[in-house]
């Protein structure tokens, strides 16, 4: 398989955009994603959400962090995605850091 299809491929999954809610998983994270859709009847843009639980082999990813992740095979019961990257880290945990050393 030459690099353009494999590139092809790989961006034909799909990939959603949200923020880790729980990290107390080995190996998984809990992302909600936000989502704008307009009422069917009345037009009026509400927002829902949903979790996906994601695969994150090192553990980097922390509570609060806005993540990329992206569809894969599925890996268990609920997880079938994968994280791709950390798309900005948390602020708050940066202020339990200085707070403790202080």
């Amino acid at each position: 398989m030459s690099e353009t299809e494999k590139t092809a491929s790989e961006s034909r999954r799909n990939e959603k955009v949200g923020e880790v809610v729980s990290t107390k998983m080995q190996k998984t994270i809990v992302v909600e994603v936000e989502m704008r859709k307009a009422h069917p009847k009345y037009k009026r843009v509400m927002k829902t959400s949903k979790k996906f639980y994601a695969h994150d082999e090192q553990n980097t990813a922390r509570v609060g962090d806005v993540v990329r992740i992206r569809e894969t095979r599925p890996l268990s019961k609920l997880k079938r995605w994968n994280l791709e990257e950390i798309v900005r880290r948390s602020t708050l945990v940066q202020t339990e850091d200085t707070a403790t050393v202080a």
